[in-house]
């Protein structure tokens, strides 16, 4: 009885919940599952097995690679099998999602494998290690004599190669090749003649600074691996301390010693603040496949030519705000003023809260996006350290956190007035919106509850065009308080626009990282520490090629679709920012067919253009 009293309450409650489940369309038939999508539970269960295969397979290894490719081969099949035009629209553009993941890491793996082969001469012995340690995994490996055998002959190989290093602009005995011509004449004058160099003597190592740093890299993360392995048994097993100890502490020091000649002498990076900057291009055919990973149509000089025009339209209107501000058409002299606008130390962080209570009252007032009462409640102010400004010399946003940047107490006095002018009221302003709400703070918190089971097929043309966007749509509705406002907002604009081209031309091998940064000083006005700070990052290696580019690229792309969406009547502009942050960080392309109701054929994935936008 007191069961079927609690059922009879909650019936209403179940007949709505079912009525608002997701997959049943408008004029559906009403029966049990006639417009369920499947592809939800399918897409996590393929995050699951992408996901332990990447965690299990940690080292790049042979392994890795043909675990990788069956587990691709496995759902290239599941996804084809199943009856694409009976799949409801949303399960449509998950189809899509997963078939074009599949794809771009395809392409991924063959530029990867390329990539390795590149240090084949510089790191013969990761086999060695990633061995040892696979077989660990699986309690299968040699035992401590072998083990031993293994490491001494690895110390003597990496010490061997260390001393071959050369840098590459000067032989053994300081001129290039001049090794190699001794050996040449030696030969060239009979074997009766007393040899130069030893008969076996290899050549000399030269690497670039790129593959040099490259593979320090490499090394740091095999110390790592050898590290874990050589833990698992070490006090537990006495034999094992007894063969192994001296020989890992010998091959570990080599390896050190190896990247640090790699790192410092070959490619000049000694963790100061002097060191070059050293980046690592991927050239076109990885920016082509990139692009047809993001559904873009457009190749990159297609793309630098639309950040050159944007560049433009800046320009044109900085000289507009220049003039409000009595300083003619010289923008560089009215950005110059703008920059001293800045608030006193200890004051950035009050300055950025008030800006963020007054983004969230414009978006209220203007009826825009919701903004959960938890969502508001959950951000926090951190303030950028010295060290970490020299790659985030701005703001940046993470786990719930705005970061802030300002001057330490410790900077050099310049380097402390190049930080105040760089983050001064009216840059900040359009900053914050950026960094918390409606950008990438409302951004996380919705992708943390709605579309979850795309998660691993992000994209930043989503997560950085979102912010993005923003900047645009805020200038658009008044957002800037006059023309010192509007410099601050033109500024980041032209920034933005400038990133398409400095890391384009980076990555097609046109733009050295010092041309890159002055561009940023010249053509956008940066201070010339944090554009060295921004280049810094963009060649680092920590972000792919196109992670620049995808700020005003994922922007322009998102403001057309608005134009399509809210121009043309179909949404009001809270529906349409609701429902983008309901789609995931895919592609826009994706999103596009997502919230349109143009045909889908599985035979042709969508596709997206670029445009400008003024």
């Amino acid at each position: 009885m007191v069961r079927r009293t609690i059922l009879a309450a909650f019936l209403p409650v179940l007949f709505l919940a079912a009525c608002l489940a997701p997959g049943r369309a408008a004029g559906s038939s009403g029966a049990p599952g006639a417009d369920a999508n499947p592809l939800p539970a399918l897409l996590d269960e393929f995050a699951a097995d992408e996901r332990g295969t990447e965690q299990y397979w940690s080292l790049p290894s042979d392994a890795r690679r043909a675990h990788e490719e069956a587990v691709s081969a496995d759902w290239r099949a599941r996804l084809d099998a199943l009856d694409f035009a009976a799949l409801p629209r949303d399960g449509q553009v998950d189809w899509f999602v997963l078939d074009n993941h599949l794809r771009a890491q395809a392409r991924r793996r063959v530029a990867e494998a390329a990539r390795q082969a590149e240090l084949a001469e510089l790191l013969p012995f990761v086999g060695d290690i990633v061995a040892l340690e696979e077989a660990r995994w699986t309690l299968q490996g040699p035992g401590p004599e072998q083990a031993a055998a293994r490491l001494d002959a690895l110390a003597k190989q990496v010490k061997a190669l260390r001393e071959r290093l050369t840098p590459a602009d000067k032989a053994k005995d300081g001129k290039p090749g001049e090794a190699r011509q001794v050996a040449a004449d030696a030969a060239a004058d009979g074997p009766d003649a007393p040899p130069s160099i030893e008969p076996d003597a290899k050549p000399p190592l030269q690497p670039s600074a790129v593959h040099a740093r490259r593979a320090a890299g490499e090394i740091d993360r095999l110390l790592g691996a050898l590290a874990d392995w050589y833990r698992h048994d070490d006090a537990f097993r006495p034999d094992f301390s007894w063969w192994c100890s001296k020989p890992h502490d010998q091959a570990t020091q080599e390896l050190r010693d190896y990247a640090r000649k790699l790192r410092e002498e070959i490619a000049g990076l000694k963790g100061e603040d002097d060191d070059p900057l050293v980046g690592d291009p991927t050239g076109r055919d990885a920016l082509l496949d990139e692009l047809a990973a993001e559904r873009i149509a457009a190749t990159p000089e297609e793309l630098i030519s639309l950040g050159k025009a944007e560049l433009a339209w800046c320009e044109a209107q900085m000289r507009s705000a220049a003039a409000e501000l009595g300083h003619g058409e010289d923008w560089r002299a009215a950005l110059a003023a703008v920059k001293e606008l800045h608030v006193p130390p200890g004051a950035q962080d009050d300055l950025v809260r008030g800006q963020a209570l007054e983004a969230i009252a414009f978006l209220d007032t203007h009826e825009l996006v919701t903004v959960p009462a938890l969502c508001r409640d959950t951000f926090r102010f951190t303030m950028i350290d010295e060290g970490t400004q020299k790659t985030l010399p701005f703001a940046a946003y993470g786990g719930q956190e705005m970061l802030v940047a300002f001057p330490t107490r410790a900077m050099e006095h310049d380097a402390k007035l190049q930080s105040m002018r760089g983050n001064n009221e009216h840059f900040s302003r359009i900053v914050t919106p950026h960094e918390l709400i409606p950008g990438h703070h409302l951004q996380g918190y919705m992708a943390q509850r709605h579309a979850t089971h795309r998660r691993f097929a992000g994209t930043p043309f989503l997560v950085e065009g979102w912010a993005l966007y923003w900047e645009l749509r805020l200038w658009e509705l008044g957002w800037a308080r006059g023309p010192a406002d509007r410099l601050g907002m033109l500024f980041w604009r032209a920034h933005r626009a400038a990133r398409i081209v400095v890391s384009l031309k980076f990555h097609l091998g046109e733009m050295t990282p010092q041309q890159m940064i002055d561009l940023l000083v010249e053509l956008v006005g940066h201070e010339r520490d944090g554009a060295t700070g921004e280049v810094r990052r963009y060649v680092g290696g920590d972000y792919g090629p196109l992670y620049q580019c995808a700020y005003l690229v994922g922007g322009l792309q998102l403001a057309a679709l608005h134009d399509e969406s809210v121009g043309a009547g179909r949404m009001t502009e809270q529906q349409f920012h609701d429902a983008l942050l309901g789609q995931g960080a895919i592609p826009v392309a994706f999103i596009r067919a997502a919230l349109t109701d143009e045909p889908l054929a599985r035979e042709t994935p969508p596709l997206g253009t670029v445009r400008r936008r003024e």
